[in-house]
């Protein structure tokens, strides 16, 4: 019987990754850079030994194999020769090309999204986080049932990559993970229900949101453990952190804040995670202030940090919310470089240069927060109509509702808002 080469329990599988290089596409990242990262991934994944390698420049994608027949051939030879199990493509393939390079190379293959989502479920601890996990999981694997072998199959004693189900049999399979996401949802709700308890009790506390944010691997985990003393997972690996954290922290001046570390973000993140995550990170949506962390030492950080920035437009993140930019691990620069960004920083406002391995710089990070959070609140009220529900589910996702009360005609609301945040619910609100 074909053992499951993903199987944590197996011997290490051994693997090749290879980054398809679409040449006619302007928008592409730099290669050698995209390829480093989906190395990354795969040494991410407990039990897979990366074996080799490799970029593979085409013009487009053959919509059948992704690769040309040549090119084919001279992969499997290499994949032959190195006894590899498992190939890593660092990009989307369709389930047409996966079943095709499956048959032709006899391996099996998993795309991107495939790997992000193994390693998510690898990663996840909290109830949330692993009901979330399945649910993106299952609506992955439904598009892809024209595979030979499914987890369901292997469930049902499947021999492994030849042959597979039926037609008949995929139509059972698909109507399966219909119901199966159908209970994960009512389960996903309960959590999500009890969850909002407990972020309604903390918003009756008038302590401020601080969000940290950022791509994975930029060292958000160890800087939330330098500034609140916890002890999260902290390493330099991708998606070291999965679930979201929160500690309350005492600023200089004695104001109580609530920490949020989240999730990392990658480039081409799955569309069923971005979905699927979007309830967890709602510390962000209401944050009162985003970090956003750069590992200011890659040489992608820029091509990084425009990837956060698109996530969090996707997920709904307003832009009023003010934002640091924190220039992390400077102390892995070379000192003329290093001075050189910690000047630019100085001269950029809402950007700080830190190290948070060595602390340096953490002092500046704090007077930005304090100086974001002492913007001045003012009380003021607000009526609102029945028919204006989207316009009271706003200030309340803000935090800034005191009081409430019903009449005839609608709701009043007491509110504690920054001028920023008044003019930021007029904008929405049409006033």
């Amino acid at each position: 019987m074909t053992t499951d080469p993903t199987s944590r329990e197996a011997q290490p599988t051994r693997a090749w990754v290879i980054h398809p290089e679409l040449t006619a596409d302007r928008a592409r990242r730099d290669a050698e850079a995209a390829l480093e990262e989906g190395v990354a991934l795969a040494e991410a994944l407990p039990g897979l030994e990366v074996q080799g390698e490799e970029i593979v420049r085409l013009a487009r994608p053959h919509p059948g194999h992704l690769f040309g027949t040549g090119k084919i051939e001279e992969i499997k030879a290499r994949l032959t020769a190195h006894e590899i199990d498992l190939v890593l493509i660092d990009g989307p393939v369709s389930p047409v090309q996966q079943r095709n390079l499956e048959k032709a190379w006899k391996v099996k293959i998993l795309d991107r999204t495939g790997l992000i989502l193994e390693i998510f479920s690898d990663r996840a601890r909290t109830r949330e986080g692993v009901l979330q996990v399945e649910m993106a999981a299952l609506s992955y694997q439904r598009t892809r049932l024209v595979r030979a072998w499914t987890h369901l199959e292997r469930q049902r004693g499947g021999l492994g990559f030849v042959g597979g189900p039926g037609e008949t049999q995929i139509e059972a399979d698909r109507r399966a993970i219909d119901e199966q996401l159908t209970r994960l949802r009512k389960q996903l709700s309960k959590v999500v229900k009890t969850r909002e308890l407990h972020r309604a009790a903390r918003a009756k506390v008038p302590f401020e949101v601080v969000a940290l944010v950022g791509y994975t691997n930029a060292g958000k985990s160890t800087l939330f453990n330098r500034m609140t003393g916890a002890t999260v997972l902290a390493k330099d690996m991708l998606f070291a952190t999965l679930d979201p954290t929160m500690r309350g922290l005492e600023m200089p001046s004695g104001r109580k804040v609530i920490l949020s570390d989240t999730v990392g973000f990658i480039s081409d993140l799955p569309t069923q995670l971005v979905a699927a995550f979007r309830a967890t990170l709602e510390e962000v949506l209401g944050a009162d202030v985003i970090l956003h962390v750069r590992d200011i030492s890659a040489e992608e950080t820029e091509a990084q940090a425009r990837d956060v920035e698109t996530i969090l437009a996707e997920l709904g993140v307003a832009e009023e919310i003010p934002r640091i930019e924190v220039w992390n691990k400077i102390d892995l620069l070379d000192p003329e470089v290093r001075a050189a960004r910690e000047t630019e920083a100085e001269r950029r406002e809402g950007v700080v240069a830190i190290s948070a391995l060595s602390g340096a710089g953490l002092d500046r990070l704090t007077d930005a927060i304090e100086a974001q959070l002492a913007e001045e609140r003012r009380r003021d009220h607000v009526r609102l109509k029945f028919s204006q529900g989207k316009a009271r589910a706003w200030l309340h996702d803000a935090h800034v509702v005191v009081e409430e009360r019903q009449d005839e005609t609608g709701w009043v609301l007491a509110v504690d808002w920054t001028a920023r945040q008044k003019a930021a619910f007029e904008k929405i609100n049409g006033a």
